[in-house]
Formats: C-alpha cells, sequence, structure tokens
C-alpha cells in the first residue's frame, strides 16, 4: 500500500512538472512588442448567427488584434466553461514592454483579470486601456488546439467575431464592444476563427 501511494505521489510530481514546463511563461526583453491597438470594424452585411454547442452566437463586430499574453486562466466547472475554456488577459501598446510590465503585477479568476502597482509606471488609464480580460471561444478543432499552447509572453494574432451568446433557457453572454470600459463587462467574448502564436 505505502508503495503504491509513493508511486502516485512520484506520479503527480511528475505530472505537475512536466505542465510547469509546457505552461512556463515565455521570457521576453525590453520593447514593444504589439504596437497596434485592436481592430474593430462593423458589417457591411452581418453575418448568419451561429449554433454553438447548445448556444447561439449573434456576431457584433469583426475583431482583429496583434497583443502580448499577460496571463491566462482555464476554466472547466462554470457556467460558461462549454463556451469559453479560456480566458486570455492581453496587453498592446506599452503595456506588451517587459520594462513596464515587471511593475504591474497581474492576475486572473473568478473570469476576471486584476492588476497592481507599487508605482505606475505609465498612467493608470494606459493600463486600462491597453489591456483587457478577454473569453475566447474557439470556433474549431484547430483553433482550440492552439489556444491550449497559448502561454504567457506570447505574442499571438487572432481574428473572428465579438459576439453575444445566448441559450434557450434565456441565459446571456455579451462581449463589451469598447476597449474603454473597464469592471464586470468589460470583457470581450471572442469567437475566434483564427490563433496564431508568434515566434518564442
Amino acid at each position: 500500500m505505502r508503495h503504491a501511494f509513493g508511486w502516485l505521489v512520484v506520479a503527480v510530481l511528475l505530472w505537475g512538472g512536466w505542465s510547469w514546463w509546457n505552461n512556463r511563461p515565455v521570457a521576453r526583453a525590453a520593447g514593444v512588442l504589439a504596437p497596434n491597438d485592436p481592430l474593430q470594424t462593423g458589417f457591411d452585411t452581418p453575418p448568419a448567427v451561429i449554433p454553438f454547442k447548445d448556444a447561439v452566437l449573434h456576431p457584433l463586430a469583426n475583431f482583429s488584434l496583434t497583443a502580448r499574453v499577460l496571463s491566462r486562466d482555464d476554466y472547466h466547472l462554470d457556467a460558461e466553461s462549454d463556451l469559453s475554456p479560456t480566458d486570455l488577459a492581453l496587453g498592446w501598446g506599452r503595456m506588451s514592454d517587459s520594462a513596464i510590465l515587471r511593475d504591474i503585477q497581474i492576475s486572473q479568476s473568478g473570469r476576471f483579470y486584476r492588476w497592481q502597482v507599487r508605482s505606475f509606471p505609465i498612467p493608470r488609464r494606459e493600463i486600462e486601456t491597453h489591456s483587457a480580460n478577454m473569453h475566447m471561444i474557439p470556433a474549431d478543432g484547430v483553433v482550440a488546439h492552439t489556444l491550449k499552447s497559448v502561454r504567457a509572453g506570447d505574442v499571438i494574432t487572432l481574428d473572428g467575431y465579438l459576439v453575444e451568446a445566448d441559450k434557450a433557457n434565456g441565459w446571456k453572454w455579451r462581449s463589451s464592444l469598447t476597449r474603454d470600459d473597464t469592471g464586470p463587462g468589460a470583457c470581450e467574448l471572442v469567437y475566434v476563427r483564427d490563433l496564431e502564436i508568434g515566434p518564442r
């Protein structure tokens, strides 16, 4: 019995080490890695709604960006996890620069992204408008597979829609349509049709 328990402990430690290695942050030198703001545009002709699992997705805007991954958080048990298994906290402009980010503590939980500073390396409003927590809805298995490989420090490029999701029971989940808001309702809900991870 003790022998079996010992092997279980070893297996857990090995799995933990492997998991940490595969998800370790990508080290980056100082410098802005993603200089441009996200691009959001309306539709000439609105696309059809998208049946997705037990929900319907209503496209609200075209959306694309290149951004640095500040943090990621995966979800399995909440009401939204069947649609969006992963949140990415993303930064662009000076919020993609390691020289700035070293003075900002970043965390995620409960579908929120949080930051703390002892003193501001850049103005508070710039932090708020050049970073965001985004709920990722992978459009297909290829995107889902790529999403699983994303690590903090990666520079990603994505293309898709900002959407509202609803279910027959009245449940709704709507994306923010601006990068200027903060707090509840400020996150983007992104139907990701294409996702690429830049060189590490």
